[in-house]
C-alpha cells in the first residue's frame, strides 16, 4: 500500500508538472508595437526636428550614455542634443495583451519628455523619464482596453536641460518585466483617505523607482471662492498646479491641472489666485467676464509670472508678458486693499516677506517695508475680533503654520502679539485659507499640506487636511485664533451612538463600538486633576489632562482647563479640537488595528456627552 501511494503521488506530481508545462507554452507570446528597420523608424511618424537622426544604436548608445538597452535600437531625441523639438507616434494596433511594457529614460516633465497611449488621439496613459539615461523597465495595466484600437507616442517638447526621451522594448504582454503600481477603483484604494484631498494620478502610471511623486502634492496654491465654487490648487513637485473644485467643501471633484510647467527647466512654484471683478489687468475683454487671475514664481526664485482664465478656472492661459516681475524672491500672496484701491503682493525670501503693491496686477512697485524672521508660504488677511466686524485685526499666518496679528496700512504690516502656531500637529504645513469669501458667507476656511503623509504601494501621495474655520477671540493669554472643523462635516454622518452624564472610574474602558474607519467624535468632559482620559483610536491615542492634551505631540496646556474635545479620524489621519478649537493637532498616522475606546486613569472622570458619528466616504 506504502509502495502504491508514493507511485500514484509521483504520477499526480508529473500530471500536475506536465499540466503547467502545456499552460507556459500556451501563454500568448509578447507582440512588438510597430516594427523599427535599422537605422529609421520604420513605419512611425514623426514631427518636428527630435527623431530626425534616427535610431541610437553600437557606440552611439555608449557616446550618448544611454544604458540597458535590450533591443540595441533605441528610440531617441537626443543625438543632437537637448534642443531639437518633436514626436514619434506609432501606426494605429490592436490591444491584445494586458499590458504595454517598454523601456525609458530621459527627461522627467510631464507632457514635454513622455510617451503617450492615446485612444482616438487622447491620452489615456502617460510616463516620463527620470533625469537619467539609464533605461528602466515600465509598464501600463490595458486588460480594460483590450480590443481597441490605440497608437503609442513619443514626446519631445523641451529644449532645456535633460530636454530629451529615450525607449527601447515597446511590447504587448502578459507577463511585463515590472508590473504597475496596483490601483484599485479610484478613490477606493486601500490607504486612500475618504474625507481628505488626495490627487488622482493625472500622469497615471508614471515611473518613479522611490514613488515619492505618484499622484503626488505639496503646497496649496490660491484657494478661492467663485460663483458658489470653492477653487483647490496644489503644486505636484513644480510640474504643475493641481486643480479642484467643491460647493461644499466635503465633496471634490478634480479637474485637469490647471496648468504644466514651462518647456524647460523652470518649474511653476506655490502662489495665489484673485478674481480681477474691475478687470483692473485688462485680461478679459468686458467686466461682465473677470479674470481669475493666478500668481506663481519660476523654480528659478526670481521670476513671478501670472496664468489667466475666463471661464471660472477650466482652461488657462499663459500671459503672453511672463515674467510680470523679476526679483528674488518666491510665493506671491495676492490681494485687493479696498481702502487704497490697490493690489497687495506679499513675497518670501532672504528669511523677509516684501511688500509689492500695484493698481493694475502687471506692474509692481516694492514698497521696502521687509518683516523679517519670516517663512515661506505667507498667508495674509483680516478677522473680527470675537465676531464683531467693527473690530478687525490682520492675521499672517507663515508656512510652517505660526501666525501672528496686528495692523496693516496697505504698505506695512506691523505686528502686535508674540506669534503662536496655528495648529500643534507634525504635519501642518504650507497653508492657506480661501479668499474671495466675501461674496459668499464670509467664513474665513484654512487648510494645510499634511507634509510627510506617505502611503505604502498606493499611487497617490500626500493629503490636504480637513477644512477648518478660522475665528479670533479675546482669551486671559490675549487674542488667539481658534481653529475648528467646518460645520459640513455633518453632510457625512451616517448615525450616532451617544452617552450622557457616562462615568468612568479609575482604569474603567468604555467601548465605542460602531463598525468602520471614519468617525467624527464630540466629547464634554469633567477631568478632575490627577486624573486622565485617553481615546484609543485604532491602536493610537489622544491623552487628555485637566490642563493638556497630547495627540501625536508632547502635552500641550490649554489657557484654562479641557472642557470640549472634538475628534476628525480617517483611514490616515487624527484631527484633535480642544476647547472649540483653541487647539488643534493634525497628524498623519497609519492605525496597526481596529476599534474605538475611551478610558479614565487617575481618578474618575465625568463624560458629560459623548457622540460619535460613523462617516460616509466624501467620493460615494
Amino acid at each position: 500500500m506504502k509502495l502504491n501511494f508514493k507511485i500514484t503521488r509521483v504520477f499526480v506530481w508529473l500530471v500536475i508538472a506536465a499540466h503547467t508545462a502545456f499552460l507556459i507554452s500556451c501563454r500568448a507570446s509578447d507582440l512588438a508595437i510597430g516594427k523599427f528597420q535599422g537605422t529609421n523608424y520604420g513605419d512611425w511618424k514623426p514631427t518636428g526636428t527630435a527623431f530626425n537622426r534616427g535610431l541610437a544604436s553600437g557606440e552611439l548608445l555608449t557616446k550618448l550614455e544611454i544604458e540597458n538597452s535590450r533591443d540595441n535600437a533605441i528610440a531617441t531625441s537626443e543625438i543632437e542634443g537637448d534642443g531639437p523639438t518633436g514626436t514619434l507616434t506609432s501606426p494605429k494596433f490592436k490591444i491584445a495583451r494586458n499590458y504595454i511594457s517598454f523601456l525609458i529614460g530621459g527627461g522627467d516633465y510631464e507632457h514635454d519628455t513622455c510617451v503617450n497611449l492615446l485612444l482616438d488621439g487622447k491620452i489615456v496613459k502617460s510616463a516620463v523619464g527620470w533625469r537619467s539615461d539609464h533605461l528602466v523597465p515600465m509598464s501600463w495595466d490595458v486588460s480594460q482596453l483590450r480590443g481597441q484600437k490605440a497608437q503609442f507616442q513619443i514626446v519631445d517638447a523641451a529644449s532645456g536641460d535633460w530636454g530629451h526621451i529615450n525607449v527601447d522594448h515597446i511590447i504587448q504582454t502578459d507577463t511585463p518585466e515590472r508590473l504597475p503600481v496596483a490601483t484599485g477603483p479610484l478613490y477606493h484604494e486601500s490607504l486612500r483617505p475618504q474625507f481628505h484631498f488626495t490627487a488622482r494620478q493625472w500622469t497615471m502610471d508614471r515611473l518613479n523607482p522611490s514613488q515619492k511623486e505618484e499622484g503626488w502634492l505639496n503646497d496649496l496654491n490660491g484657494l478661492i471662492y467663485y460663483d458658489g465654487e470653492y477653487h483647490l490648487f496644489a503644486q505636484r513637485w513644480w510640474k504643475c498646479w493641481l486643480h479642484a473644485v467643491s460647493r461644499d467643501l466635503v465633496h471634490w471633484t478634480e479637474l485637469p491641472p490647471a496648468f504644466w510647467e514651462e518647456q524647460s527647466e523652470t518649474g511653476d512654484q506655490s502662489g495665489t489666485c484673485v478674481i480681477d471683478y474691475n478687470n483692473t489687468s485688462g485680461l478679459s475683454p468686458n467686466k461682465a467676464t473677470p479674470p481669475m487671475v493666478a500668481f506663481w514664481t519660476r523654480n528659478d526664485n526670481n521670476t513671478h509670472c501670472i496664468c489667466y482664465s475666463l471661464d471660472h478656472g477650466r482652461t488657462w492661459k499663459r500671459y503672453a508678458k511672463n515674467p510680470i516681475l523679476v526679483y528674488p524672491e518666491r510665493d506671491p500672496k495676492v490681494f485687493w486693499y479696498a481702502p487704497s484701491n490697490h493690489w497687495v503682493m506679499m513675497l518670501y525670501g532672504d528669511n523677509q516677506y516684501h511688500i509689492f503693491t500695484s493698481t493694475n496686477l502687471l506692474a509692481w512697485k516694492d514698497e521696502h517695508h521687509p518683516l523679517p524672521d519670516s517663512y515661506e508660504c505667507p498667508d495674509f488677511f483680516e478677522l473680527p475680533v470675537d465676531g464683531n466686524r467693527s473690530q478687525m485685526k490682520w492675521v499672517l499666518i507663515q508656512g510652517n503654520g505660526n501666525y501672528s496679528l496686528g495692523s496693516f496700512n496697505g504698505v506695512e504690516f506691523k505686528e502686535e502679539i508674540k506669534r503662536s502656531a496655528c495648529d500643534l500637529g507634525p504635519t501642518f504645513y504650507a497653508t492657506q485659507t480661501w479668499g474671495n469669501t466675501d461674496t459668499g458667507d464670509g467664513r474665513r476656511i484654512q487648510a494645510a499640506w499634511m507634509r510627510d503623509s506617505t502611503f505604502p504601494e498606493m499611487p497617490f501621495n500626500q493629503q490636504v487636511s480637513f477644512p477648518c474655520e478660522l475665528t479670533l477671540h479675546r482669551t486671559a493669554n490675549g487674542l488667539r485664533i481658534f481653529r475648528e472643523p467646518i460645520k459640513e462635516i455633518a453632510l457625512l454622518h451616517a448615525g450616532q451612538d451617544s452617552w450622557t452624564n457616562h462615568i468612568l472610574n479609575a482604569n474603567d474602558v468604555l467601548p465605542l463600538e460602531p463598525a468602520g474607519q471614519l468617525f467624527h467624535i464630540r466629547a464634554t468632559v469633567n477631568i478632575p486633576a490627577g486624573a486622565k482620559l485617553t481615546f484609543n483610536i485604532r491602536g493610537l491615542t489622544v491623552v487628555l489632562t485637566s490642563k493638556t492634551v497630547a495627540s501625536g505631540t508632547s502635552p500641550a496646556a490649554v489657557i484654562d482647563q479641557v472642557k470640549t474635545v472634538e475628534l476628525l479620524v480617517d483611514r490616515t489621519s487624527i484631527e484633535t479640537f480642544v476647547n472649540q478649537g483653541e487647539i488643534s493637532a493634525t497628524r498623519f498616522v497609519l492605525p496597526n488595528k481596529n476599534g474605538l475606546s475611551v478610558k479614565a486613569e487617575g481618578g474618575p472622570v465625568t463624560l458629560q456627552s459623548l457622540v460619535v458619528y460613523p462617516l460616509n466616504s466624501s467620493w460615494k
